[in-house]
């Protein structure tokens, strides 16, 4: 009966949340990616206390809000793909655990950081910013390294999901390779921001950042590509699947060979604008960096990351999360999902939602916008970090 009032039939919602799980995560690189690249570079950008401070309160006024990204996205997963949320974590525990970690020394630093004026107290929180700037990219880039390779995992008879793997076998070359892709990232997208956001030695500091991270970028970019071609075998459906059938993952054959991961290309070849802007929006960052181009710049630095993110989407497409252990385990968007009816009142909840944190976003960028400098930072002691 319920089924009946869902205008929407079961693939197509499988496909919308696809597209929206994809969409959070390119909100969450690009909003928070500008945390963590700040974060990453402060040691760097910024070498006196007030210089720190300066690039800190860049960040004040949206940081906290820029992680709503991150929970949305993993609250759709748990609801939308129950089966992924719990392969995820068994799989990626380790990580998950050392990324979480990261993530929580961000907030005590922003808070605690000021609360002292000792030079070592601010120095270590200096480094809790660091710290949490640069795992959590190169955590999430190793997470997409593996996930490309297939992880360690299997499903018997009764859907009950077993792991095999270890911390020391993510740590492998490519997914080391895209960790230090996923950090190049947030380092071009965060020093991109502080060139606009800051003036003096901090801002040409990010500049040379810039242009440092985005050809690191697009090497690694372009060897990762040329890696999934010639080295790592992808995944491919042998046969079909039922779009609107049950969420059973050992319904389906699953085979590896050379090269899958570019059939979606190679069968409709204007995706490779995809890929193609990716490198293009890093492009025009190094060109706005060279020539102090800071909201050009940050537009063509938050294409690239969408890009990328998008290049990888669909280079996996169907899969969400393949099973190396056993293939026919691999678990798409076409059997991973929950119900028609959750994914139709979800749906629903994230269409009210999602337009209240765009405005609350495009507000708080249009009131705060303006280049934070070392006279206004001292001039608001009591209000600033």
């Amino acid at each position: 009966m319920a089924a009946e009032i869902i205008p929407l039939d079961y693939a197509t919602l499988r496909v919308v949340w696809w597209l929206v799980l994809g969409f959070l995560l390119i909100g969450f690189a690009v909003r928070g990616g500008i945390d963590l690249g700040v974060g990453a570079l402060l040691l760097h950008v910024a070498r006196t206390d007030i210089e720190r401070r300066v690039a800190i309160n860049a960040l004040g006024p949206t940081w906290q809000a820029n992680q709503v990204w991150l929970v949305l996205g993993a609250g759709a997963v748990f609801a939308a793909w129950p089966a992924v949320y719990a392969a995820s974590f068994s799989a990626f525990y380790s990580a998950m655990l050392f990324l979480l970690l990261a993530l929580i020394l961000r907030p005590v630093g922003f808070e605690y950081r000021n609360k002292l004026r000792g030079r070592r107290w601010r120095r270590f929180w200096d480094g809790c910013l660091f710290a949490g700037g640069v795992a959590p990219a190169f955590v999430f880039g190793v997470v997409f390294g593996n996930l490309f390779q297939g992880v360690p995992f299997k499903l018997d008879a009764d859907m009950r999901l077993a792991y095999e793997g270890t911390i020391f076998g993510l740590l492998n070359p490519f997914a080391l390779l895209c960790g230090l892709a996923g950090l190049a990232m947030v380092v071009m997208h965060g020093g991109m921001y502080l060139q606009m956001k800051t003036e003096g030695a901090v801002a040409e500091r990010a500049r040379g950042a810039v242009r440092l991270s985005s050809c690191a970028l697009i090497m690694l970019f372009g060897f990762g590509g040329l890696s999934l071609l010639v080295w790592i075998e992808g995944y491919v459906v042998i046969g079909t699947i039922d779009p609107n059938g049950p969420s059973n993952p050992l319904l389906k054959t699953v085979g590896r060979s050379l090269g899958a991961w570019h059939a979606n290309y190679l069968q409709n070849p204007w995706l490779f604008t995809v890929p193609g802007l990716a490198v293009v929006g890093a492009m025009g960052g190094f060109v706005c960096a060279t020539f102090r181009l800071g909201a050009a710049g940050l537009v063509f630095t938050a294409a690239s990351l969408a890009c990328v993110i998008a290049t990888a989407g669909i280079a996996m497409f169907p899969f969400i999360m393949p099973s190396s252990l056993d293939p026919g385990s691999s678990l798409t968007l076409w059997d991973a999902s929950s119900s028609r009816l959750t994914l139709f009142v979800l749906l629903v909840a994230f269409a009210v939602l999602m337009p209240i944190v765009l405005a609350y976003t495009a507000w708080v960028i249009r009131i705060m916008r303006g280049r934070v400098t070392e006279a206004s930072v001292r001039e608001n002691t009591d209000h600033f970090y």
